[in-house]
Formats: C-alpha cells, sequence, structure tokens
C-alpha cells in the first residue's frame, strides 16, 4: 500500500484525539459489559503470570531483578515472597506473563493488548495504592490505545512479533491513564513509548529463543519511564508513532482506526481468551485434533500419520524438532503430537519432558503440513483441517473453522472462572476468592486500595 504524503500528521491528530477521549473518560462512562471484561482480562493476565512461577529460566531472571532492584513497592507474582521496586516488578512480571501461552489476545489484529497493559498497571497501583476501580477504568483505556494503534499500523507479513512492538505503547497508555495525566502528556508518553519499542522478529518464536518472553517486560518498565519521562518535557515528536511503525517499520497506515467509533465500539469486546497453552493460530487445530482422537482405535498409539491444512499463519508454525519449550508452543508438529499423545494441549502438553518423549518425537515427524484453501472471511480465519491416518489404515479428518475463546465463539464465563482458580489455588489459596469478586465487580473490592488486595491476596 502506498503511504499518503499527510499520513504521519493524521497520525499525529488521531493520537491528539484518543489521548483527549481517554484523559476524560469516566468510570461511569465505560459500558458495564466492558467493565466486567476488563476485569476478566486483568484477573486471566494475572492467572497467566502465577502459571510461570517455577520455570527455571524466569526464576533466574526475577532473582537478577531482586539484585538489582531499588525499595520495594510491588509483588512479583511468582510465590516466592519477592516485592521490587515497581519498573523491576513490571519488567518480573511482564516477562512471565506470556511464558506459558496462557494470556489473552486481541483477535481483530496481531496484539496482545492485556500483556502489554497488566504488568505495568500492576506495578504502579500497588506502588500507589490506587483503587481496583482505577485499574479497570485504566486497563480499559490502554487496552483500547493499544488495540487501535496495532489495527492503525500493520503488516503483511509474520515478520514483526507485536509483543516487541506494542508493549510499550499499551504500558505506557495504561499507566497515564492511571496517573490521570492530561491529554498532551498522555500523548507525548504513548509517542515516546513507541520509539522504544523492541522490533522483535517474529521467527524467534518458532525456533525458541526465550529473549521473545523478556520483551513484554522489557516494554513495560520502558512504558512507565516514557510516562515520568513526558512529565519533565523528555518527549518525542507528534509524529513519533508514524516515525517509528509507518517509516521505520514500513507499516501500512491507517489513521481512521485511531478514532474511529471511539468509545462506541470498544477493542475490549473483541479479546479472546486460552485454555490451550500454545499459540492461538493452532488453537483450531487442537480442537480438530481432539475431535478425531476419540475415533482413533487405540487412541494416539493408532496413528501413522497427521496432515493438517490451516491458515497461512498456522503454515508459519513449521518446526518438527523444537529446541525449547517455547519452541514447542509454537511448533504444529509438536502441538498436534503433543495433544494426542497426553489428550489435551494444557501446559502438561508443553512441559520441557515432552521435548525428548518419545512418543511425541515419533508423531512430530509424521506430520505434514497443507494450505486451507480457500481461506474463510473472518472470523473463520485460522480454521484447520486435520487428517489422521491410522494403523490400519482408515483415514479420519476433522475441521474447525475458529477456535473457541473468541468473540465469535466465546468461552462461559464459569469456564475462564474455573482456569483462573486452578493456576492460583495452589500458590496462592486467598487470590482466586478475591478475583472472583473482581470479576463480579463487588463495590468493596473494587474500592479498595490495590496494595491492600495484593497483601490479603499473597498473604
Amino acid at each position: 500500500m502506498a503511504a499518503a504524503a499527510d499520513d504521519p500528521k493524521r497520525i499525529a491528530a488521531g493520537l491528539t484525539a484518543l489521548a483527549e477521549w481517554s484523559a476524560g473518560l469516566a468510570w461511569a462512562n465505560i459500558p458495564d459489559a466492558i467493565r466486567r471484561r476488563a476485569a476478566v482480562v486483568l484477573a486471566d493476565d494475572l492467572a497467566a503470570i502465577v502459571a510461570a512461577r517455577g520455570e527455571p529460566e524466569l526464576m533466574a531472571l526475577h532473582d537478577g531483578m531482586a539484585r538489582s532492584s531499588g525499595t520495594p513497592e510491588a509483588t512479583v507474582f511468582n510465590a516466592r515472597g519477592q516485592r521490587l521496586d515497581r519498573y523491576s516488578a513490571a519488567t518480573a512480571n511482564g516477562s512471565a506473563a506470556d511464558w506459558c501461552e496462557l494470556d489473552e489476545g486481541y483477535r481483530r489484529v496481531i496484539c496482545h493488548a492485556g500483556l502489554y497493559c497488566v504488568p505495568a498497571l500492576l506495578a504502579e497501583a500497588e506502588a500507589t495504592g490506587a483503587s481496583a476501580e482505577d485499574m479497570l477504568r485504566a486497563l480499559a483505556i490502554g487496552y483500547e490505545t493499544a488495540g487501535r494503534v496495532a489495527r492503525a499500523f500493520t503488516w503483511s507479513t509474520l515478520t514483526l512479533h507485536p509483543h516487541g512492538s506494542l508493549a510499550a505503547v499499551g504500558a505506557a497508555a495504561t499507566v497515564a491513564a492511571l496517573r490521570r495525566l492530561p491529554p498532551e502528556t498522555v500523548a507525548a508518553a504513548i509517542g515516546s513509548a513507541a520509539t522504544m519499542v523492541v522490533p522483535g522478529p517474529f521467527n524467534h518464536t518458532v525456533q525458541g529463543a526465550l529473549v521473545r518472553n523478556v520483551w513484554p517486560g522489557v516494554g513495560a518498565w520502558a512504558g512507565l519511564r516514557a510516562v515520568d519521562w513526558a512529565g519533565i518535557g523528555i518527549t518525542g515528536r507528534p509524529e513519533s508513532l508514524h516515525d517509528v511503525y509507518g517509516a521505520a517499520l514500513a507499516g501500512d497506515c491507517h489513521p481512521d482506526e485511531l478514532t474511529d467509533e471511539l468509545g462506541v465500539s470498544w477493542a475490549l469486546a473483541d479479546g479472546y481468551h486460552k485454555l490451550h497453552a500454545c499459540c492461538q493460530y493452532a488453537h483450531s487445530a487442537v480442537e480438530a485434533m481432539l475431535a478425531a482422537l476419540p475415533k482413533v482405535p487405540g487412541g494416539a498409539a493408532g496413528i501413522r500419520g497427521i496432515h493438517i491444512d490451516t491458515h497461512w499463519r498456522g503454515q508459519k508454525l513449521d518446526n518438527a524438532r523444537p529446541a525449547t519449550t517455547l519452541a514447542s508452543k509454537f511448533s504444529m508438529q509438536h502441538i498436534l503430537a503433543s495433544t494426542a499423545v497426553h489428550g489435551h494441549a494444557g501446559a502438561e502438553a508443553f512441559h520441557a519432558s515432552t521435548l525428548d518423549d518419545p512418543k511425541v518425537a515419533a508423531l512430530r515427524e509424521a506430520v505434514s503440513i497443507g494450505a486451507f484453501e480457500p481461506e474463510p472471511a473472518w472470523p473463520n480465519d485460522r480454521p484447520a483441517r486435520i487428517v489422521v491416518e491410522t494403523a490400519d489404515g482408515d483415514r479420519i479428518t476433522e475441521e474447525c473453522l475458529s477456535a473457541r475463546g473468541g468473540p465469535d465463539r466465546p468461552f462461559a464465563p464459569e469456564e475462564i472462572r474455573a482456569k483462573i482458580a486452578g493456576i492460583v489455588e495452589a500458590p496462592y489459596p486467598r487470590m482466586a476468592p478475591a478475583l472472583m469478586r473482581l470479576l463480579d465487580l463487588d463495590p468493596a473490592m473494587l474500592a479498595a486500595p490495590w496494595d491492600r488486595s495484593v497483601r490479603e491476596m499473597t498473604a
């Protein structure tokens, strides 16, 4: 798409309008359905942080952050009692939040908007004693901003990973909203944060480079600092968003996305949640595999081969011999093979022990990948068709056009609540009841200072 000469100015004007809207948004102006969606995103992403607590590389990262931390202000949710300064806590929790691939995402474009907002929000709110109501308002604003920036600049290939390129923007917008800064400071902070993003290559996920997992943590730190520095005049330009995403990173520019139906159409309404602990591009494949498995005599042992036809993004998940747990979550071969062996695609199906499991390894080699043609339109734009060849020569075909969890096929509220509780109950017995109150928008919970709620949840 050819760039329009007036794109930089239109983007700057759009950011100004977005910042003015967000600075003037009151809790009373947010629809009840969006308030509840914000609560679900906050609780679900907090659970995703807790889920990663035992990962050895992450534990080492947390300990390293603790050695250099300033005055403790905020909790690291790893069930080890660590509290760090807000910048270190945001980095630590942000690095945990995507580790298990259980965080939520934004369905309309390639973006995990909640992930880019929640780690900085948790740290800032605990450090300042903000209320849960203030947090949910800020999250609704940050999520809206991250989603709209993601829609305003798009790429036709999977070259950039959004965890690197968007996390700082989401964090800055959320923290600026929590601090209730004036619109000119909000816009300056978001623009500055855009200049501090990480141009993370998407192929690092498929190849399993664990540095990818820390990009949201780096973004949380950068977003916090962008807000700090905007207040003292250290900023970019009004056109910084375009300078970065349009000019430097060569994205296609859609300025109207920053303001179109602002306050009417909410990004939070288009989020999705995950029960399968792997890349969402493969969730339709998981569902098709789970539908086929009961029809295979002998289960996984009775499978001779697996062929999958999938959408173009899913075809990129091509790595028959993943070397790390991250790579396994972005390997279509491992995802299908381990789902067949374990009967599910939960965290255990991507544990380090599965990388060398002979049953999983043998099935990985038996997976072939093709194109699902023609690709259907949204929301069925991430389809999968599985053909399982059994040991006795039969072929079993199952198809899933759109995985559960998105706005078109949402999980029931009790399913998400069960996921959250199942993750946090063992390490933090008091956390699940508190988060259920948050999901209910309990007035006392919303009014309480977040630092007090955290002390009660982690006691």
